[in-house]
């Protein structure tokens, strides 16, 4: 699986400069300071930031558009887009379009022609574009302005249709501080109809709030380009790339980079690619972060907004196209032969809602692993008993469908308990079948473990279930499939000597994982929870079971391994894992779709700060620079993977007293991990 690459990447983890002369020595520079590490006094005066409102917009009857915005900074002080009144000019960029009553899509009244300089003899194409060479007017006061579009709706232009201004603003504030670009960046969009009656149609398919489910932000052309209500009026169906002659609509354009490598073209061998400003964007090894499945959970994307139901109420060939690019409309070809000259009968076969893997939106993204026809496994784990050290525990627990019928487990195509403790940190696993459980009547079952608790357990331990049965769905159809009916994975802690249970520290919740992956379907779909992966993947575990003898393994420490996965691409060295089957799964080219430096993306605020708790193991990493680490050492080099990194690390720990890491990373310290990841 992998994840959106660099295209909707932040490039940079830590710090970063902007490096201008000193005054008399042209050739030492000096690197400004972040934001973070500026003095408050620096920053009250600086105010970062900008916003920008589209107060009001017009269009003369001779066809002359104006537009009204207020800039101000983040705490609503008006801001001089010279520079003079306030630090940092600003810049601003204008389009306006409109939607042709009784159509769904913009089209810009601000164009650009293209030529095509890959091969010079194909023909110019139209773009949508950002007006140019208009006029920016105060209106007495800073912050307040007016723009006058050198562009005119054309003469007839209808003035009963729903026009949209949008606009694109850049504070340039490198004169006092190194900045990611798109960090000072604002958009607004706004709505009116020229004649001033009420806006009634609006495009809003899918929201940015959407987007930043993943992506946050959301960024495009360098970072000028954060709202998809401002995109879609640039990334109209008039918009086509010159090079590629495809086209940049946005439904057509967005369903392609997502669906990426799983593009029926894309696996024929045809890349997805863009030529765009003289190089190459090439999307064709793009994953979606939830996996294969998740492309057919359109809700995923298409949520609060007012039309997120379009794509069911409203196919189109060109959205539905976009991802089915084997389909020929025009010949029919892969479309049960059945040509399509427009969109006027999609609606009419592909329903909102039928059955199950029928022709309807929903029933053909049916996801196999959550269809109806499964009767369900249900487990619920009730107590654990002998749990003394060096005694085997005994596990009671239950099974039922969705009926509420109990589950034969000696029948059930896997059912496995596995134990790991203590919670301060866990220390190794076990993992048992539980298929041989006995009944204990009233639809429990008693599993008791082979394996012993340690002679020194002491603490809390943790037990958790997982399992599937293998279930045909569809049966006697051309759409028979066996599908994996999933048990859902549940934890449960138990004290040692009957001492009050204590969970195991939350770091990570399964609501901000299910954020961006929307499912956590992992080890054929054995792994769907957090808390339950970490029982497993803990510090001592590498995957040495899976490798040939001899072979060096590799860390599979869950703080490890989730950072060194989502670093991915711009980790410094390798970072293969072998998988069950000894099959080894490679994580170089994962690309994060978000921001790597907001930690709250993942983490529960404040849980990566230091100090961290005490009681906390070292890590095995027989392949990283030091193979045994302290547990903050094991996290921050898990990201920060050069050897200078792991050199400073090892500089800074005692093997007696332990790591030195809070005296300068620590809460409120002058680095303190806050800071170096703030942008």
């Amino acid at each position: 699986m992998k994840l959106n690459r660099w295209f909707f990447a932040v490039p940079t983890l830590l710090l970063a400069g902007v490096a201008v002369p000193l005054i008399g020595q042209v050739d030492t520079p000096l690197k400004k300071p972040r934001l973070s590490s500026l003095d408050p006094n620096i920053v009250n005066y600086i105010r970062p930031g900008v916003k920008v409102k589209i107060v009001s917009a017009a269009i003369a009857q001779d066809g002359t558009i104006t537009a009204r915005v207020n800039l101000t900074d983040p705490k609503g002080v008006p801001l001089d887009k010279d520079g003079i009144n306030s630090p940092g000019a600003i810049s601003m960029s204008f389009i306006c379009a409109y939607i042709p009553n009784g159509q769904r899509e913009y089209v810009s009244y601000t164009t650009t022609v293209l030529k095509a300089t890959l091969d010079t003899s194909k023909p110019s194409q139209t773009q949508a574009a950002n007006d140019s060479g208009g006029v920016i007017t105060r209106n007495g006061v800073d912050g307040d302005y007016t723009y006058t579009f050198k562009t005119k709706a054309p003469a007839g232009f209808d003035t009963s249709a729903t026009h949209t201004v949008g606009v694109s603003v850049n504070r340039n504030l490198t004169e006092f501080m190194s900045y990611d670009e798109w960090s000072e960046v604002a958009n607004d969009t706004f709505n009116f109809v020229p004649n001033g009656s009420a806006v009634k149609t609006v495009r809003s398919v899918v929201s940015t709030q959407a987007c930043n489910q993943c992506h946050n932000p959301l960024i495009g052309h360098g970072g000028s380009r954060q709202t998809v209500e401002l995109c879609i009026l640039c990334h109209t169906p008039q918009t086509v790339n010159p090079d590629t002659g495809l086209t940049q609509d946005m439904p057509v354009l967005i369903h392609k980079i997502h669906m990426g490598q799983n593009l029926p073209s894309v696996k024929a061998g045809v890349p997805y690619r863009i030529w765009h400003r003289g190089a190459w964007s090439d999307f064709s090894d793009v994953g979606f972060p939830s996996g294969v499945d998740e492309l057919k959970t359109c809700e995923v994307c298409h949520q609060n907004a007012p039309q997120a139901n379009n794509y069911m109420t409203t196919p189109t060939r060109a959205a539905c196209g976009a991802c089915h690019d084997d389909v020929n409309f025009a010949s029919g070809l892969n479309h049960v032969n059945l040509p399509q000259a427009s969109d006027n009968q999609c609606a009419q076969c592909h329903v909102a809602k039928g059955a199950e893997f029928d022709a309807s939106i929903k029933g053909a993204h049916t996801v196999a692993t959550r269809s109806t026809q499964l009767p369900g496994v249900i487990a619920t784990l009730v107590r654990v008993d002998n749990a003394k050290p060096g005694q085997k525990p005994s596990v009671v627990f239950s099974l039922k469908n969705k009926a509420g019928d109990t589950v034969d487990v000696s029948k059930m195509s896997s059912c496995s308990l596995v134990m790991a403790g203590p919670t301060t940190d866990y220390n190794g696993y076990v993992s048992e079948s539980a298929k041989t459980a006995t009944s204990s009547g009233a639809s429990f079952y008693t599993y008791t473990f082979n394996t012993p608790l340690p002679a020194n357990a002491s603490g809390t331990f943790a037990v958790g279930i997982e399992g599937y049965n293998n279930v045909t769905i569809n049966a006697g159809t051309v759409n028979a499939t066996t599908v994996r009916d999933l048990i859902g994975n549940q934890v449960l802690y138990f004290g040692i000597n009957g001492a009050k249970a204590t969970p195991r520290r939350t770091v990570v919740t399964q609501a901000q994982c299910m954020g961006c992956h929307n499912t956590l379907l992992v080890h054929g779909g054995n792994r769907q929870s957090v808390e339950y992966c970490t029982v497993c993947h803990n510090p001592p575990t590498t995957d040495v079971s899976v490798r040939k003898t001899g072979d060096v393994p590799e860390s599979v420490n869950f703080k490890t391994m989730i950072h060194k996965i989502h670093t991915g691409k711009d980790l410094k060295t390798d970072y293969t894992v072998m998988g069950h089957g000894s099959v080894p799964v490679n994580f170089n080219e994962v690309g994060y779709p978000g921001d790597l430096r907001v930690c709250v993306s993942c983490h529960v605020a404040g849980t990566y700060n230091l100090p961290l708790p005490d009681g906390l193991l070292n890590q095995t990493s027989p392949r990283d620079y030091l193979t045994q680490m302290q547990p903050i050492t094991a996290a921050c080099l898990s990201c920060h993977t050069t050897k200078s990194a792991a050199a400073h690390a090892a500089i800074e720990t005692s093997p007696t007293l332990g790591e030195a890491c809070e005296a300068c990373h620590g809460t409120n310290a002058e680095t303190s991990v806050d800071k170096v990841h703030a942008r």
